[in-house]
């Protein structure tokens, strides 16, 4: 679909200048744009891929010579992510999915489904589900029994919603995720090994053995609107109470949230995070990839922590942290730099313990 670079910055709420007639079927990087493309050079960096390209037409920085660059007409972008995430949402033609219910989807017959829906081939909906307006939903979806979901989702290939879970609107789910699956909780009869040593911090008295009593998950998922799931997420029902996402949050692929965990309002959750059972997250916080949280602890609003950071006790609000355990940030950074100082020292110590003296400094 062709659009004119009049309306893409209008969508955009941008300025732009020189033939806003002009029309671009897609966007591209500069250097391997055609004439039909809007290149992306919404930062000086970009500027020498431009004569590298094709395109007429392009997103730039502000101030820029768009003529110098040899363009048609130019929008622009005083912050080029922002101007992204608009133009991407205005040329993504979203999933083809046909209008209606497939006739190979199963629907059970006290399921209600909002008008408009698109309902794909082998999508099994339980009964009592109720699934807003506007829904998107691609194949091989399931919806279980008693399942609320709100007005436009769009739940991509083979997503597992599990019974009484409850969504808000416009919500967004990759393929492959699981929401309202059992969490995972066992008991034994008498005082584990694991119980055991969390409260002595590694001495056991004694080693025996132990068998595992399921706790089952009598709690489902609540998940509030506007929240984004990513390829093959697992979020676990709640044990009593329901495990809740709230709602402008954001989950990447590969993460798994654990029973009964509370996560805040706008939080960003990237790849291979993992959050143990009944740990509460505030509000806005972001965990990088393969970032760990404990269980039963919480993390305060503000919170960020880099990539891989183990959290294993209460973090306060607004702290950055870094780490396995998970420290300051400024404080990983002098641990660092004082563990590349420890061959040195460990040389220096091995002389003293010799006699040698120490070698003179030139």
């Amino acid at each position: 679909m062709a659009h004119r670079i009049g309306d893409i910055a209008r969508a955009l709420g941008a300025e732009a200048e020189g033939d806003l007639d002009l029309e671009v079927a897609g966007a591209s990087e500069p250097q391997v744009a055609g004439p039909e493309h809007l290149a992306l050079a919404m930062d000086p960096r970009y500027a020498d891929g431009i004569s590298k390209g094709q395109a007429l037409a392009a997103i730039v920085w502000p101030g820029a010579d768009w003529r110098g660059m040899g363009l048609q007409a130019a929008i622009f972008a005083p912050r080029g992510r922002l101007a992204m995430a608009g133009l991407t949402r205005l040329m993504d033609p979203g999933p083809a999915i046909a209008a209606g219910v497939h006739p190979m989807a199963l629907v059970d017959p006290t399921a209600e489904i909002g008008a408009g829906a698109a309902v794909g081939p082998f999508v099994v909906i339980g009964a009592g589900a109720r699934i807003g307006p506007g829904a998107r939903i691609a194949s091989h979806v399931t919806i279980a029994e008693g399942a609320r979901i709100g007005a436009e989702p769009l739940i991509l290939q083979g997503v597992r919603i599990g019974a009484r879970v409850t969504i808000g609107d416009r919500f967004i789910c990759q393929p492959g995720a699981v929401i309202g699956a059992d969490g995972f909780s066992f008991v034994t009869p008498e005082k584990s090994g694991v119980e055991e040593i969390r409260e002595t911090l590694g001495s056991r008295a004694e080693i025996r053995d132990q068998t595992w009593t399921r706790i089952h998950s009598l709690g489902a998922v609540t998940i509030g609107d506007d929240v984004e799931i990513g390829a093959n997420v697992c979020i676990d029902r709640g044990t009593i109470r329901d495990t809740q996402i709230g709602s402008g949050t954001k989950l990447d692929n590969l993460v798994h949230i654990g029973h009964n965990v509370q996560i805040g309002r706008d939080c960003l959750l990237c790849g291979q995070v993992g959050i143990a059972g009944s740990a509460r997250i505030g509000d806005r916080v972001v965990l990088a990839g393969q970032c760990g949280v404990n269980d039963n602890i919480f993390v305060g609003n503000d919170v960020i922590a880099g990539g891989a950071t183990k959290i294993f006790t209460n973090a306060p609000a607004g702290r950055v942290l870094l780490g396995y355990p998970a420290v300051k940030m400024e404080t990983h950074v002098e641990i660092q730099k004082a563990l590349r100082r420890l061959p040195r020292l460990a040389a220096r110590v091995a002389r003293l313990e010799k006699g040698q003296a120490e070698p003179e400094v030139e």
